[in-house]
């Protein structure tokens, strides 16, 4: 008999072809498995990438505002010692100015002298020391004097609310 003839030849023929092509498609299927796998993976190497960059970015723009919150602080502290070194220097004008027209004698003689001795000190007070300086003593005056000090902040805080209230 003739393989064309032969039906068990034909069967076996689709069946050879059938097989050949679910090979192909199972090769073909695992393949684009694989591609897919790949592209998974390539794309979540670069959103790793892509948020750890991200994140960097995040960080030096934070560390950079913080230097730059701190430069600026020093330099307003720096601005604001200069001041009180300013001020602290026309105190010491002015009691130097009072001392020389103010009567020597009397009464007024001795208002006007203790008026420019106080002056004098606070002026070289505030030339010698810094705000560093300044809040160490507030520090201490309020250690020292608790009480006292309760009750000048709350003095200091009633005329600031009146004051405020004005307004």
């Amino acid at each position: 008999m003739a393989a064309g003839n032969n039906p068990t030849y034909g069967t076996q023929k689709v069946e050879n072809t059938l097989s050949r092509a679910t090979t192909d498609v199972k090769d073909k299927t695992q393949n684009l498995m694989e591609k897919a796998r790949d592209t998974a993976s390539h794309l979540g190497e670069k959103a790793r990438e892509t948020a750890s960059n991200i994140g960097d970015q995040a960080r030096e723009a934070t560390s950079n505002l913080g230097d730059k919150a701190r430069d600026s602080a020093t330099a307003l502290k720096d601005r604001a010692d200069d001041a009180l070194t300013t001020v602290g220097q026309k105190m010491t004008s002015l009691a130097d100015d009072i001392h020389q027209k103010a009567p020597q004698e009397g009464m007024l003689g001795s208002a006007a002298s203790s008026v420019a001795d106080n002056l004098r000190t606070g002026g070289r007070y505030l030339q010698d020391h810094n705000l560093n300086d300044m809040g160490q003593d507030i520090q201490k005056l309020v250690r020292q004097y608790p009480l006292q000090s309760i009750l000048v902040g709350f003095g200091v805080g009633c005329l600031l609310g009146m004051s405020m209230s004005r307004r």
